[in-house]
Protein backbone atom coordinates (compact mmCIF):
# COMPACT_ATOMS: atom_id res chain seq x y z
CA UNK A 1 0.00 0.00 0.00
CA UNK A 2 0.84 3.52 -1.26
CA UNK A 3 -0.17 7.24 -0.61
CA UNK A 4 2.52 9.49 -1.70
CA UNK A 5 1.68 13.41 -1.22
CA UNK A 6 3.19 15.61 -3.83
CA UNK A 7 2.42 19.39 -3.96
CA UNK A 8 3.37 20.68 -1.21
CA UNK A 9 5.97 23.79 -0.36
CA UNK A 10 6.15 27.84 0.43
CA UNK A 11 3.46 29.89 -0.92
CA UNK A 12 2.90 33.67 0.14
CA UNK A 13 -0.49 34.65 2.54
CA UNK A 14 -3.43 34.45 -0.07
CA UNK A 15 -1.85 32.61 -2.71
CA UNK A 16 -2.72 29.02 -3.56
CA UNK A 17 -1.36 25.33 -3.48
CA UNK A 18 -2.78 21.97 -4.85
CA UNK A 19 -2.11 19.06 -3.12
CA UNK A 20 -1.68 15.55 -4.54
CA UNK A 21 -2.02 12.43 -3.32
CA UNK A 22 -1.50 9.17 -5.87
CA UNK A 23 -2.28 5.63 -4.23
CA UNK A 24 -1.88 2.08 -4.83
CA UNK A 25 -2.15 -1.14 -3.47
CA UNK A 26 -5.96 -0.72 -2.34
CA UNK A 27 -9.25 -0.73 -3.68
CA UNK A 28 -9.13 3.30 -4.06
CA UNK A 29 -12.81 3.65 -4.86
CA UNK A 30 -13.84 1.30 -1.89
CA UNK A 31 -12.89 4.65 0.84
CA UNK A 32 -13.57 7.57 1.83
CA UNK A 33 -10.01 9.61 1.57
CA UNK A 34 -9.04 12.97 3.48
CA UNK A 35 -7.04 15.35 4.42
CA UNK A 36 -5.20 16.15 7.76
CA UNK A 37 -2.97 18.01 8.85
CA UNK A 38 -0.07 18.64 11.97
CA UNK A 39 1.76 21.19 13.21
CA UNK A 40 4.60 20.48 15.22
CA UNK A 41 4.55 19.97 18.71
CA UNK A 42 0.37 19.78 17.82
CA UNK A 43 -2.06 17.21 17.26
CA UNK A 44 -3.73 16.12 14.16
CA UNK A 45 -6.32 18.50 12.41
CA UNK A 46 -8.62 16.96 10.20
CA UNK A 47 -9.07 18.88 7.09
CA UNK A 48 -11.45 17.83 4.66
CA UNK A 49 -12.97 14.44 3.44
CA UNK A 50 -14.63 12.94 0.42
CA UNK A 51 -17.05 10.14 -0.12
CA UNK A 52 -16.53 7.59 -2.17
CA UNK A 53 -19.34 8.68 -4.55
CA UNK A 54 -17.42 12.59 -4.44
CA UNK A 55 -19.78 14.18 -1.47
CA UNK A 56 -17.29 16.05 0.60
CA UNK A 57 -16.82 18.06 3.35
CA UNK A 58 -14.43 20.37 5.29
CA UNK A 59 -13.80 21.60 8.94
CA UNK A 60 -14.69 24.89 9.57
CA UNK A 61 -11.42 26.97 9.42
CA UNK A 62 -10.92 26.30 5.55
CA UNK A 63 -14.21 25.98 4.46
CA UNK A 64 -14.54 28.52 1.33
CA UNK A 65 -11.06 28.02 0.38
CA UNK A 66 -9.90 24.26 0.09
CA UNK A 67 -11.83 21.98 -2.05
CA UNK A 68 -11.17 18.09 -1.72
CA UNK A 69 -11.66 16.08 -5.09
CA UNK A 70 -11.10 12.66 -6.09
CA UNK A 71 -10.62 10.64 -9.66
CA UNK A 72 -10.98 7.27 -9.00
CA UNK A 73 -9.90 6.67 -12.49
CA UNK A 74 -6.25 7.60 -11.57
CA UNK A 75 -6.51 6.54 -7.53
CA UNK A 76 -5.99 9.88 -6.74
CA UNK A 77 -7.29 12.21 -4.01
CA UNK A 78 -6.42 16.43 -4.39
CA UNK A 79 -6.74 19.47 -2.07
CA UNK A 80 -6.96 22.58 -3.99
CA UNK A 81 -5.98 25.41 -0.79
CA UNK A 82 -6.76 28.66 -1.66
CA UNK A 83 -6.31 31.87 -0.13
CA UNK A 84 -3.66 30.42 1.94
CA UNK A 85 -3.14 32.09 5.35
CA UNK A 86 0.14 31.33 7.98
CA UNK A 87 -2.43 29.40 10.33
CA UNK A 88 -2.62 26.86 7.52
CA UNK A 89 1.17 25.95 7.70
CA UNK A 90 1.36 22.33 8.57
CA UNK A 91 2.42 18.95 7.19
CA UNK A 92 -0.40 17.93 4.96
CA UNK A 93 -1.20 14.07 5.21
CA UNK A 94 -3.23 12.28 2.92
CA UNK A 95 -5.30 8.98 4.44
CA UNK A 96 -7.86 6.55 3.51
CA UNK A 97 -10.52 5.03 5.43
CA UNK A 98 -12.39 1.72 4.68
CA UNK A 99 -16.37 0.52 5.74
CA UNK A 100 -14.81 -1.68 7.42
CA UNK A 101 -12.20 1.00 9.69
CA UNK A 102 -8.88 -0.18 7.74
CA UNK A 103 -6.88 3.00 7.44
CA UNK A 104 -3.63 3.98 5.46
CA UNK A 105 -1.78 7.32 5.42
CA UNK A 106 0.56 8.69 3.85
CA UNK A 107 4.37 10.11 4.51
CA UNK A 108 2.85 13.97 4.35
CA UNK A 109 4.16 17.00 2.47
CA UNK A 110 5.09 19.98 3.94
CA UNK A 111 2.85 23.62 3.41
CA UNK A 112 4.19 26.47 4.34
CA UNK A 113 2.53 29.78 4.24
CA UNK A 114 4.76 33.09 5.14
CA UNK A 115 6.01 36.28 3.09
Amino acid sequence: VQLVETGGGLVQPGGSLRLSCATSGFTFSSYVMGWARQEPGKGFEWVCGVYMNGSAYCEDSVKGRFTISRDNTKNTVYLQMNSLKPEDTATYYCNGASPSRRYYWGQGTQVTVSS
